[in-house]
């Protein structure tokens, strides 16, 4: 009933819906539901446009036999037959992926076999990765194991790697 009485102030004064709100959230300000119920429907469309989600997890009993896409972060801590391709990606210690690993920023802590592209590549002390790694940037921390090539691009997630190789030769030469 409160809220029908609310709705016709606010249509009835619609020259001044201003002044009829304060009146409203003033009378209402002792009981306490109806301050933070528009508090809350006010900053909800604009904190839900805003907050990154949480990262998906692909949890240490889990095995995928394909490939994984997603535009957002992902935590592999099981394994993966087939190529894994995110914004942010973050390979447990427990986790296996065979196949190939694209993201912007990549971080290794398991087993990665296959090539590994991205924009910032990481392999931490505990990381075992058999392929060749295409970077921007690239940090490997002592006890890492590695097997394979490294090759920096200034582009190393295009599709059309062709331009990009020509010019890193280049620039190499």
């Amino acid at each position: 009933m409160f809220s029908k009485s609310k709705i016709s102030e606010t249509n009835e004064k619609s020259e001044q819906p201003r002044a009829a709100t304060p009146t409203v959230g003033s009378t209402n300000s002792a009981s306490a539901p109806a301050p933070s119920t528009s508090a809350s429907a006010a900053p909800s469309p604009t904190y839900s446009a805003k907050p990154k989600p949480s990262p998906s997890l692909l949890s240490s009993d889990l095995t995928i036999k394909g490939n994984v896409i997603t535009s957002g972060d992902i935590q592999v801590e099981g394994k993966v037959e087939g190529d894994v391709r995110a914004n942010l990606l973050t390979v447990g210690e427990s986790a296996e992926i065979h196949g190939e690993i694209v993201a912007e920023d990549v971080v290794v802590n398991g087993k990665g076999v296959g090539r590994v592209r991205g924009l910032k590549v990481r392999l931490t002390a505990s990381a075992r990765v058999e392929g060749d790694i295409v970077h921007k940037t690239i940090a490997i921390e002592s006890g890492a194991h590695f097997e394979g090539s490294v090759q920096r691009q200034e582009d190393p997630l295009g599709t059309s790697n062709n331009r990009s190789s020509s010019r890193a030769t280049s620039d190499a030469s």
